[in-house]
């Protein structure tokens, strides 16, 4: 039998041509800034950064890679409101394009050539089928997609959508709950509860479809 091992990709590589610039506007996008690391002899510096709600990362600096500033083509954004996510990128001054498939696809997006775009998001609004695309200085491309709902066969698990507190406290509600029924049929109070409490929340969270080890596609 074939065992596979989950294997995340949390980082992504871009070669940037200066890495202040480069800071300057991914921090304007709203991106979190994880690290920021310069060697004393000047010749090495990595700077990671995370895409607001996103479980991978990207890094850049100096001496990172050896890749042309400005050759990758197409790191791609997953967003619930391709308008939305669009003008809030404009609001910091990024000049954003959004385009559907011309054709009635749903993979415009990905086409090498501009041929197949049509200008403005999909008419039906359908998931995968609306983009937007932007540039960082260097000229290293992003690629928006709008997903509201997963095509059948992926994993779909719900999303918090900024109800956490709401949420955890009503799963908190229902695993004291239990533990109270746990500690009588122990007879005495349970002193390993915190991991009790752990387990029962992870098992109430993801019989409920809320994923809790990172986005999934």
């Amino acid at each position: 039998m074939l065992l596979v091992m989950d294997m995340s990709l949390e980082v992504l590589v871009i070669p940037v041509s200066d890495d202040d610039r480069a800071k300057c506007f991914y921090e304007k996008l709203g991106f979190r800034l994880d690290v920021d690391y310069a060697a004393p002899d000047g010749n090495y510096r990595i700077l990671q950064f995370t895409p607001p709600g996103s479980g991978a990362s990207i890094i850049f600096g100096k001496g990172i890679t050896s890749a042309k500033p400005g050759l990758v083509d197409r790191l791609v954004l997953v967003v619930y409101d391709i308008d939305a996510a669009s003008e809030e990128l404009r609001s910091h001054g990024v000049d954003v394009s959004v385009f559907h498939d011309a054709a009635g696809g749903l993979g415009g997006g990905f086409y090498a050539g501009a041929e197949r775009r049509a200008a403005g998001p999909d008419p039906q609004r359908r998931s995968y089928a609306s983009y937007a695309t932007f540039r960082d200085p260097d000229g290293n491309v992003w690629l928006m997609q709008e997903i509201k709902e997963r095509l059948p066969g992926r994993i779909n698990h719900t999303t918090l959508n900024g109800k956490t507190s709401e949420i955890l406290l009503e799963t908190l509600k229902s695993t004291a709950l239990a533990h109270g029924f746990h500690e009588k049929e122990l007879g005495k109070v349970d002193p390993d509860w915190p991991q009790w409490y752990a387990e029962d929340m992870t098992r109430r969270l993801e019989g409920a479809g809320y994923h809790l080890s990172g986005p999934s596609a």
